[in-house]
């Protein structure tokens, strides 16, 4: 059956579905249970902390996962717990530090994402375009260490959600 009416204007046509979303800590991972409620400000109940962020629930982080939340001009917003600890930085260090001073591709020649670079994909992310890019980084100036990672949209505010593997 086609979309298109005999009068010329688009007529309705299937879309699928969006992916189910869930919240979970920015700084601990914890997803808040169904019925709990949430404060106004989106503070976390489980560990005081981090602000509840929504992301696709197939990307999102378990609690204890390592990640970091980055916004569309690369810089760092928040780190979670385990990867204060992965990377070796606290979070007060960390915030809005531009994401080359913390994490960087593992090969310098290589590109990611049909083409494009990490910085491209962190900012497809956090404009919601794209689905999930997976790539491998490297704490910055430490060499011999490479980390698995997805890049994924999250918000509210709009932002790049990097999740270690």
């Amino acid at each position: 059956m086609s979309a298109t009416r005999t009068n010329g204007r688009p007529g309705l046509a299937l879309v699928t579905p969006l992916a189910p979303e869930v919240m979970f800590c920015s700084h601990c991972g914890t997803r808040p249970e169904a019925g709990e409620t949430i404060s106004p400000t989106r503070v976390c109940n489980a560990c005081g902390l981090g602000l509840l962020l929504h992301c696709a629930e197939d990307a999102a982080p378990k609690p204890g996962d390592a990640f970091v939340v980055l916004d569309h001009t690369l810089s760092v917003c928040a780190v979670s717990a385990a990867a204060e600890k992965l990377l070796a930085t606290p979070e007060v260090e960390a915030v809005n530090v531009p994401v080359g001073s913390l994490l960087v591709p593992a090969e310098a020649e290589a590109e990611d994402n049909n083409g494009a670079g990490l910085a491209a994909a962190i900012i497809w992310a956090a404009r919601g375009d794209g689905g999930v890019s997976r790539t491998v980084v490297r704490p910055a100036n430490t060499f011999g260490v490479r980390m698995n990672a997805r890049i994924v949209g999250c918000g509210p505010p709009r932002a790049a959600l990097l999740v270690f593997e």
